[in-house]
C-alpha cells in the first residue's frame, strides 16, 4: 500500500508542469519574444518573433530592421503597464514559458496580429487565426516580405522568403548576401555575437580587445545583440577580453 501510495505521488509530480508560476510586474524586454520579471526570464510561449538583428524588406523592396521594429512595438504596446505571466515548462537556455497579459489583453496573441510574431505551434493552431488577421492586413512583418523567425537562424541559399503579397525578385539576394550583417541593425546594438568550431557562443563588446578583430561577414560571426542580458538569455557569455 505504502508502494502504491508513493508510485502515485510520484507519478503526480511527473506529470504535473514543469515550473509552472504565476508573475506580475512591469517587465524587461529583451526582444519581441522574451521579457524579463522579478529576475525571471520568459519567453513568450505559441509564438515566433524575430529576433534584434533580423532584417526584413518593406513594400518596396528596402531592407529594414524589422526585428528591432519589433521589440519597441512591444515596448511601446507595454508602456509602463503590469504584465500577468502564467509559465509553465522551460526552454533549452533555461527560460521560462509563458503566456502573458496586460489588462486581460493576450501579449501573445497582439503579438501575432500586429504582424510582429507567427503562430509557432502547428500542433494547437491557438494563434493561426491571429496571423491570417494581421496577413490580410499588410501588418508588421507582413507589410513586405521577411524570412520566418525560425528559418532566419539558419538561414542559406535555399530558404524560403515569404510575405502577404508578391515577393521581389532579388529577395533572396537582398536578405540572404554574406555581408548582410556587416553592419548593426540598429546603432543600440553593437554586440557581436560568435560562434567557434566546438559550438561555443561568445559575445563581444565594445571596447573589449576582440570586438574590432572580428568580421560580421565571415563565420564564426554570427549575429548582433541590442544588450548583454538579451545575449545571455539566448545562450552566448561574455568574451574573456
Amino acid at each position: 500500500m505504502k508502494y502504491r501510495v508513493m508510485m502515485a505521488a510520484l507519478l503526480a509530480i511527473i506529470a504535473s508542469p514543469v515550473c509552472a508560476a504565476k508573475l506580475s510586474g512591469t517587465p524587461q524586454i529583451l526582444d519581441a519574444n522574451m521579457i524579463e520579471i522579478e529576475q525571471t526570464r520568459i519567453r513568450l510561449s505559441g509564438i515566433e518573433a524575430p529576433e534584434t538583428d533580423q532584417i526584413c524588406l518593406d513594400a518596396h523592396g528596402r531592407k529594414w530592421a524589422c526585428g528591432v521594429a519589433a521589440r519597441d512595438a512591444l515596448i511601446n504596446y507595454s508602456n509602463g503597464r503590469i504584465w500577468d505571466c502564467q509559465t509553465a515548462g522551460v526552454d533549452k537556455y533555461g527560460r521560462s514559458l509563458g503566456s502573458c497579459f496586460i489588462e486581460g489583453q493576450d501579449v501573445n496573441a497582439w503579438m501575432v496580429s500586429s504582424g510582429w510574431a507567427l503562430s509557432s505551434d502547428p500542433s494547437t493552431h491557438v494563434y493561426v487565426i491571429n496571423e491570417v488577421v494581421a496577413s490580410n492586413a499588410f501588418a508588421g512583418l507582413w507589410s513586405g516580405a521577411f524570412i520566418t523567425p525560425w528559418d532566419w537562424r539558419h538561414r542559406n541559399k535555399s530558404t524560403i522568403v515569404v510575405g502577404a503579397s508578391s515577393v521581389p525578385n532579388k529577395a533572396q539576394e537582398l536578405l540572404l548576401g554574406s555581408a548582410l550583417l556587416s553592419d548593426p541593425p540598429s546603432p543600440d546594438c553593437l554586440i557581436k555575437g560568435t560562434v567557434d568550431g566546438t559550438g561555443e557562443r561568445t559575445y563581444h563588446s565594445p571596447g573589449q580587445i576582440s570586438y574590432g578583430q572580428i568580421d560580421m561577414t565571415k563565420k564564426p560571426a554570427e549575429r548582433w545583440f541590442c544588450s548583454e542580458n538579451e545575449a545571455e538569455a539566448m545562450g552566448w557569455h561574455r568574451a574573456a577580453r
